[in-house]
C-alpha cells in the first residue's frame, strides 16, 4: 500500500503542475502512467486521471474566491454585477463543450487516446505557441480588461476549447492560443482559461465518475482514498502552478512552453516508437 501511496502523489503533482500550465496534463499523465502504473483496473485509472482533476479546479476556486463570488460583502453593486457578467462569459464558452464535446468524449478516448496521436498535438500546439508569439511580438493586446471581453469572444474560446478533445491538445494551452489570437491579452487570456476550466472540468469529472459506476464498478475504501489523496495532492501543487504561472506571464511570453512542448513529443516519439520497433 505504501508504493500505491507514492504512485498517488506522483501522478497528482504530475496533475497539478500540468493542469494550468500549456504544456498537457494526458500528454504527461500518458507518459507516467508507463512507469507509474496504479495497482488497480483499467476502468478505475482511467476515471483517477480525470477526477484528480477536481483538486486543481478547487485550487482555482481558492484562489480567486473573491474575485468569483458574486454575493461577496466586500464588492459594491458594480462589482458584484461585473461577477455576474463574468459567470455569464464562462457559461456562454462552456455551450460549445456542452453540445460537441460531451457527446464525443468517450469515442476520443477510444480512438485517439494514443501516443502518436498525443506526440503529433503536443508538438504541433509547441510549433504554434513560438509561431503565434512570434506573430504578435510587437502588436499590442485588444483586450486587456476582463470585464470588457465580448461575449462572442467568451463563445469563441470556447469553441477553440473543443480542440482540446484530442489527447494531448492541453485545454489551457488551446483556450490561451485561441484568447491571444482573438486579441486578448496573455493575462486575460489565461485567467478567462482558468475560469473556464471550472463548470468544464468539474462537468468531466462528475460525468466520468457517473460511467464508472454506470458500468457496474463500485468504490472499495482503498479506491475512496486513493482519490481523495490525489485530489488533495493536485489541489495544493496546482496552486502553486497557478501562482508561479500568474507571475511569469508578467515578463515572458509562451514560448518557453512551446520548446518544452517540442521537446516532450521527441521523447514520447523515441520512447513509445523504439518499444513499437524493437519491443523494449
Amino acid at each position: 500500500m505504501f508504493l500505491e501511496i507514492i504512485k498517488v502523489i506522483i501522478l497528482g503533482i504530475i496533475e497539478g503542475v500540468t493542469e494550468f500550465l500549456p504544456i498537457s496534463s494526458t500528454g504527461h499523465l500518458y507518459l507516467a502512467n508507463e512507469f507509474i502504473k496504479l495497482n488497480e483496473s483499467t476502468a478505475f485509472i482511467n476515471m483517477f486521471m480525470v477526477v484528480i482533476q477536481f483538486g486543481a479546479i478547487m485550487a482555482v476556486i481558492f484562489l480567486y474566491f473573491h474575485k468569483l463570488n458574486p454575493f461577496s460583502p466586500k464588492k459594491d453593486s458594480v462589482e458584484k454585477k461585473q461577477t455576474w457578467t463574468l459567470w455569464f462569459k464562462v457559461l456562454i464558452a462552456c455551450i460549445p463543450s456542452i453540445i460537441i464535446g460531451f457527446p464525443l468524449n468517450d469515442f476520443m478516448d477510444a480512438h485517439f487516446n494514443t501516443w502518436q496521436v498525443i506526440s503529433a498535438t503536443l508538438l504541433i500546439y509547441g510549433i504554434l505557441f513560438i509561431v503565434i508569439e512570434n506573430y504578435n511580438k510587437n502588436k499590442k493586446a485588444k483586450l486587456t480588461d476582463l470585464n470588457s471581453l465580448p461575449y462572442m469572444t467568451a463563445f469563441a474560446i470556447g469553441l477553440f476549447q473543443i480542440l482540446a478533445l484530442v489527447p494531448g491538445t492541453s485545454r489551457s494551452g488551446a483556450t490561451i492560443l485561441g484568447a491571444i489570437l482573438i486579441g486578448a491579452s496573455r493575462f486575460v487570456a489565461t485567467e478567462f482559461s482558468f475560469f473556464l476550466s471550472i463548470p468544464t472540468m468539474v462537468g468531466a469529472s462528475l460525468l466520468k465518475v457517473y460511467k464508472f459506476i454506470d458500468h457496474g464498478n463500485s468504490f472499495t475504501g482503498a479506491q475512496t482514498f486513493v482519490l481523495l489523496l490525489g485530489t488533495v495532492v493536485s489541489f495544493i501543487v496546482a496552486y502553486i502552478s497557478i501562482k508561479f504561472l500568474l507571475n511569469y506571464i508578467k515578463k515572458n511570453d509562451f514560448k518557453a512552453f512551446g520548446w518544452y512542448r517540442i521537446i516532450l513529443a521527441i521523447i514520447v516519439i523515441a520512447y513509445f516508437g523504439g518499444k513499437a520497433a524493437f519491443g523494449f
